[in-house]
């Protein structure tokens, strides 16, 4: 069973007035907190930690009481932050869990990340379906598919799952809970920043906390 995709023709309204620069001057530090052996590790108890922090009436994306929150309360939008860092090749993984809105939304982890318009973006959502997409200039694809798949790996509702994402080379790869979702392959991007997405379909309200963000050497 497959589920449509949102309009991405406002996809980027949201972000060119708030995703922010990042925390140059004072941006996370390598390797810490957390896994020693991790190229960068955060359990967001730090807020000054270096990631974006937006607070806004169509959405948020900060620090919240030791997790990050996304909140997205416009429909048809996606908001998104980084920490400032950039990679080659990486497994990105972390916590994620639905503290409100509905259970269509989609919300997941980013790599290669060069700006507003250029990133991967490894997707599930509440209802259990997944993606990996591609933003190239613009514009949006799903890689190897025509819309979210669903899934039985997903825990559904007001839940907490735990994601990978894996862009080694030019093989992107999708995990839920251990389970291998998707693989695919794109020579787009080769390196970038990482971050955390949640965004929404027809309903707003979208609010997802993430946790135990890491980026290990593959």
């Amino acid at each position: 069973m497959a589920k449509p995709l949102r309009s991405f023709a406002l996809f980027l309204v949201p972000l060119l007035v708030l995703t922010l620069a990042c925390s140059a001057l004072s941006g996370p530090e390598i390797g810490a907190p957390g896994d020693p052996s991790a190229l960068f590790s955060d359990d967001f108890s730090d807020p000054d930690s270096g990631w974006d922090r937006v607070q806004a009436e169509e959405g948020v994306t900060d620090y919240d009481n030791g997790r990050y929150r996304i909140f997205v309360d416009q429909s048809q939008h996606d908001y998104w932050a980084n920490p400032g860092l950039s990679f080659t090749d990486v497994q990105v993984e972390a916590d994620a869990t639905k503290i409100g809105g509905p259970d269509d939304n989609d919300f997941g982890l980013i790599c290669r990340y060069q700006d507003t318009e250029n990133f991967y973006a490894f997707l599930i959502s509440s209802d259990g379906y997944y993606s990996i997409m591609k933003y190239s200039g613009g514009s949006s694809e799903t890689l190897g598919a025509d819309a979210m798949l669903s899934t039985d790996a997903v825990i559904q509702g007001d839940s907490t799952n735990h994601l990978r994402a894996d862009c080694i080379g030019d093989s992107l790869t999708l995990y839920a809970n251990g389970e291998r979702l998707h693989a695919v392959t794109d020579s787009a991007f080769s390196s970038g920043d990482v971050g955390l997405i949640a965004g929404t379909f027809d309903e707003p309200g979208a609010d997802i906390a993430f946790d135990d963000f890491v980026v290990l050497q593959p």
